[in-house]
């Protein structure tokens, strides 16, 4: 079977170039430091148990109930805003490489999605800690993991290719990206429980939020939860058309982005 031309240029053989550039990212951020990218995971911990704590009391649900719900969360919001946020930048990072080098333009998208990954890896360890003081019942929903995280990844890789193209040809987008990205972290609950919103009119604003459905079907298998048929039909809806759309974008103008550096 032949690749398309998306991945045509990209294949195994870059596959060492793409790992060590990540690899490279993540000493360089970090060089010079003890602990390195575990000082991530640590501010994170932090940040979850306070959370935990102190809206737990404000929302007056349990510990064993809301900490693992709000543990998810953060470490999948900070992933998806990990990725987002370098995603924009992903070219314009690499003006020098690409103007310099001909290897194909693909892998600083996979080279930001591979770093993040990484660094999602060590937050994921914040988790079976969380879990022991968790009040949920695991089942066997919890299976569904493994297409919910398959479904999620493939729906922030098409994200950040076609941001990372609109963004070298357009620099103010990436600060509106951020505010948007603070906004969504408001109305997609993160940090706070959907059954909260008593209006029907209110769920229904939810409903249409696509970050709800993507943080939906990974958290609730490791939640022990069924996932909602809705959350299914529109993450793989939005993955099926984000990924032949971000093709499409990436052919029409992949010879155009060294000119836009």
């Amino acid at each position: 079977m032949e690749l398309p031309n998306y991945l045509a240029k990209f294949s195994f053989h870059h596959l060492d170039l793409l790992l060590s550039l990540g690899w490279s990212d993540i000493r360089l951020r970090y060089r010079r430091s003890i602990l390195g990218p575990w000082w991530l995971t640590i501010g994170m911990a932090i940040n979850i148990t306070i959370i935990g704590l102190i809206f737990g009391k404000i929302f007056n649900i349990s510990v064993g109930y809301y900490l693992p719900y709000v543990a998810i969360g953060i470490v999948l919001w900070n992933f998806i805003v990990g990725c987002i946020s370098e995603g924009c930048l992903s070219f314009i990072s690499a003006d020098a490489i690409i103007k310099q080098l001909p290897i194909p333009l693909q892998i600083h998208i996979f080279r930001v999605f591979w770093r993040n990954i990484v660094i999602l890896g060590h937050s994921l360890l914040i988790l079976p800690v969380v879990m022991i003081f968790s009040e949920y019942n695991l089942s066997w929903n919890l299976l569904y993991i493994i297409p919910g995280i398959l479904i999620f990844l493939a729906n922030i890789l098409w994200v950040i290719t076609i941001l990372g193209i609109l963004c070298t040809r357009y620099r103010d987008l990436p600060q509106i990206v951020s505010s948007i990205l603070q906004v969504f972290f408001y109305v997609t609950p993160i940090i706070w429980l959907p059954q909260l919103l008593e209006s029907k009119k209110y769920m229904s604003v939810l409903e249409i939020n696509p970050l709800y459905h993507l943080i939906q079907i990974v958290r609730n298998p490791l939640l022990g939860e069924a996932i909602p048929q809705a959350s299914w039909v529109i993450s793989i809806s939005l993955a099926l058309f984000g990924l032949i759309a971000s093709h499409l974008l990436f052919l029409r103008y992949k010879k155009r982005i060294a000119f836009w550096l």
